[in-house]
């Protein structure tokens, strides 16, 4: 059988797989009489490659054989065909995975160890359920904890033919630190010296800046008082001492007016009412006669 023969009917059986196929199984697809051998396949499927050149689907080998599939480049427009949204897998879960596609075979304790955190049960049984990893043996040591390794479902879904079109570590940072610390900018000279550190200790800060404020508020208010009171001494004219005598004489008149007009005894207080009763008396006998 010719290859141009031979393309359209793996071509055919590609699509209509829903499973990758391997050279094995396209060649069970023939029998001796068709004369088709696993060198004349191989070429077939090279020849159906290139006639995706420039087209919207691609033949992708992957670790379970060869199939079609949506380029890259057109998904975007692709995937609305499908209302439900894709899996969404959680950061734990990745990190797990990526440890035993990196250091498998390897066991639940080491994965902790290296994460630095317990590696939750649901975890392993959901990239299990996957088919993503399986147990490929047991470490001899007190225990006998189990190997998790990754299956050829694991490069299907990730689009690999094999282990070794995984990126190397050398381009996966901090890989190994379970926080995954990243290189942040740092802050400004000015921001981080204005953030708050201790709340209590900026309300004190800021009262006593407070205070200080209104004291020097109040000497800048008491400085100019304080010069309008000496100018209004040095314009004052000196006194004159007769005007002093003057006014002291006339000071101790008035005191002694009012001593006499105010009595300070009894007795004195006594004295005019007595003689205002004496008076009273001469005119009643005047009256009587």
């Amino acid at each position: 059988m010719q290859i141009e023969q031979l393309k359209p009917i793996i071509e055919a059986a590609l699509l209509a797989s829903s499973q990758p196929m391997t050279v094995h199984q396209l060649g069970d697809l023939f029998n001796e009489a068709d004369d088709v051998s696993p060198e004349l396949i191989a070429r077939a499927l090279e020849a159906l490659a290139g006639d995706c050149e420039g087209r919207g689907v691609e033949l992708k080998e992957v670790a379970s054989g060869f199939r079609y599939q949506v380029r890259q480049d057109v998904h975007a427009w692709i995937s609305r065909m499908w209302t439900e949204k894709p899996s969404r897998y959680s950061r734990a879960l990745l990190e797990t995975l990526a440890l035993i596609a990196y250091r498998q075979p390897i066991t639940r304790p080491e994965i902790e160890q290296i994460r630095g955190v317990v590696v939750s049960s649901n975890i392993i049984k959901t990239m299990e359920e996957r088919e993503w990893i399986r147990v490929v043996g047991y470490r001899d040591v007190p225990g006998k904890p189990a190997l998790f390794g990754t299956t050829r479902a694991f490069l299907d879904y990730f689009n690999l033919k094999s282990l070794d079109q995984l990126p190397p570590l050398s381009e996966i940072r901090d890989m190994e630190d379970p926080q995954l610390r990243f290189e942040q900018e740092p802050l400004p000279v000015r921001i981080a010296r204005d953030l708050p550190i201790d709340p209590d200790g900026d309300d004190q800060a800021e009262s006593a800046a407070a205070s200080e404020s209104d004291n020097t508020e109040s000497d800048e208010v008491a400085e100019p008082a304080a010069d309008t009171a000496d100018h209004h001494e040095t314009n004052q004219p000196d006194a004159d001492p007769s005007d002093a005598s003057t006014e002291s004489n006339e000071h101790r008149s008035e005191t002694s007016a009012l001593d006499k007009s105010n009595p300070s005894t009894a007795d004195e207080a006594a004295t005019p009412a007595d003689v205002e009763s004496d008076d009273a008396d001469q005119d009643t006998e005047e009256y009587r006669a």
